[in-house]
């Protein structure tokens, strides 16, 4: 766990968000699928004149009400309550009933009509013998409002096919003009301005476009080895891109940062690349991101800055020859840096350690692991101290009340000397090239090895698990959040390329690199395929072991 004390921003206490339901409803027309929306009244206190689904907070009496509803048998409490909020709702707002009579038949236009909007709605339908469909409103997605907004909801987005007969009509009062959209063009009218959404329903809409019809979106929905769930969770947090308020999802590169940085919600973040200054993501730990962006680099490549004022820094990655980042490293650290360590040799990498060395006085030693002599030539590097495997490097204040201690892992894989490191106090994992956020790192022979790089995986994902590292702080890219799980996903990941370099070597014995490339990487576009084939070498070289060695 990071320490309270190396945190940016104070404590918060986030709201606790309120329960909610909503409900998409659909139907098809001649130009595909569509959904009902309506508009919110511009007076409304939550989101004035934007377009929504209908629905909103769960009532306490929603979840006393199963036992005169219809459900699935995989349908829990939970979703039930919610099933029931989303069409009690679509009713009082719209005038639409998802309800059965006793002898199975839908509720329709005459049923609606004989009730009251203004009453609750469950001891009407005992009255008139109807039972609310509930089994017919399936989990889509499931939202929580941002850490540090004002008002929060976490809210259940369902879905059901429109009830043949009916029409929504708008109460007026909450609701306003009703409209069948599909969702293409809603999402075309939003961005041309004249249809003003949220960010969830934005969402939402973008998924639900992959649907050609409603059938097809229900049947995703439906349950999966007897259980139901949510297509799709969303949790997202506060940002600054380009200096205003964004909103970033837990699909996004930027979210584990967010995690790191914000953990209670501030909006104070910027998560737009820049290379001019260093991004403090810790009282302690600021990164600086080189300006060498490329196909290989992403954004660039990112140098850390861990340590104080109180304790000077270690560099760890001072990146490219650049004389501007060079520059800006040491100007940056106060030009107090008592160490820079290479994660490995490659030229965006380790380079720049000598010049920076030059600038400091005293010089402070270059550390890593000397390329191996299957290196390429642009890859030599020597560093003034070999790690070894666990050894630490301390920064500490001259009263000794500030410590921070980063220790070497030896991870070969991506390149024979490739080490990564361990900041103990705050448990955070410096990864280097091993684990990239975006993309997966190349494993190009000889220097590369890809059983190496998966036992170095096995490695780093068993220090996470016993010391309970949680972000990863990778060479390129933003920091990643749930370090088990990004490295497992890693691994299965990687593992999943190798079955299908596997199947292209069976499928074409006789073939070369390029032909199996073509197969196993024809998700990729063939611009990286050349790239693609340094890793494939290395599976199949593996492959090849494997087999003989059995």
């Amino acid at each position: 766990m990071v320490r309270a004390s190396q945190l940016l921003h104070p404590a918060l206490a986030p709201v606790q968000p309120r329960p909610a339901a909503t409900l998409l409803l659909l139907r098809d027309a001649e130009g595909g699928l569509e959904v009902l929306m309506t508009r919110r009244s511009a007076q409304a206190r939550f989101a004035p004149g934007v377009h929504v689904f209908p629905g909103g907070a769960i009532d306490a009496a929603d979840g006393l009400a199963h036992a005169q509803v219809e459900r699935r048998a995989t349908q829990d409490d939970t979703a039930l309550t919610q099933a029931i909020a989303a069409l009690r709702e679509s009713f009082e707002e719209l005038g639409i009933l998802l309800a059965r009579h006793a002898d199975g038949r839908p509720a329709d236009a005459d049923d609606v009509a004989a009730l009251d909007r203004h009453q609750p709605l469950l001891p009407q339908c005992a009255e008139r013998g109807l039972r609310l469909a509930c089994d017919q409103a399936w989990p889509l997605a499931h939202w929580v409002t941002s850490l540090g907004s004002p008002k929060r909801f976490d809210t259940a987005f369902l879905v059901a096919r429109m009830p043949e007969g009916q029409t929504a009509v708008a109460d007026e009062t909450e609701q306003f003009e009703p409209v069948w959209l599909r969702p293409a063009y809603a999402l075309s009218r939003h961005a041309a301005g004249s249809l003003p959404m949220m960010f969830p329903t934005i969402r939402t809409l973008e998924h639900l476009q992959r649907y050609a019809d409603t059938s097809s979106a229900l049947a995703a929905c439906a349950p999966h080895g007897g259980v139901e769930a949510p297509l799709w969770h969303y949790h997202p947090r506060g940002a600054l891109r380009q200096g205003r308020e964004s909103r970033v999802t837990d699909v996004e590169a930027a979210y584990g940062e967010l995690m790191l940085v914000c953990p209670d919600g501030h909006l104070l973040h910027e998560i737009d690349w820049q290379h001019e200054s260093a991004v403090p993501l810790l009282r302690n730990l600021r990164r600086l991101t080189a300006a060498n962006p490329g196909v290989m680099t992403g954004p660039g490549t990112n140098s850390y800055l861990v340590g104080s004022a109180a304790t000077g820094y270690v560099v760890i990655d001072p990146g490219p020859d650049d004389a501007t980042h060079v520059a800006r490293l040491f100007e940056a650290a106060g030009g107090d840096i008592r160490a820079i360590v290479c994660t490995h040799s490659h030229p965006d990498h380790s380079p720049g350690a000598r010049p920076l060395q030059a600038l400091c006085d005293p010089r402070p030693p270059i550390l890593g692991l000397p390329s191996a002599p299957t290196a390429r030539p642009v890859d030599h590097f020597v560093p003034d101290h070999a790690l070894a495997d666990g050894e630490r490097i301390v920064l500490a204040s001259a009263d000794g009340g500030e410590v921070h201690t980063l220790r070497s892992v030896h991870t070969p894989g991506h390149a024979a000397n490739h080490l990564c490191l361990v900041l103990e106090e705050d448990a955070l994992l410096f990864s280097g090239d091993h684990i990239l956020n975006g993309s997966t790192t190349i494993v190009s022979p000889p220097d590369g090895h890809m059983d190496d790089y998966l036992r170095s995986l096995d490695r780093l994902a068993g220090i996470c698990r016993e010391e309970d590292i949680r972000f990863i702080l990778p060479a390129h890219g933003h920091v990643l959040a749930d370090a088990p799980g990004a490295i497992a996903r890693l691994k299965a990941h990687r593992l999943a390329r190798e079955a299908r370099v596997a199947a292209a070597m069976q499928a074409l014995p006789e073939g070369s690199i390029e032909d199996w490339v073509r197969h196993a990487y024809e998700d990729t576009p063939p611009a990286l395929w050349p790239i693609a084939a340094r890793s494939l070498s290395a599976h199949v070289e593996r492959l090849r072991q494997r087999v003989a060695s059995p």
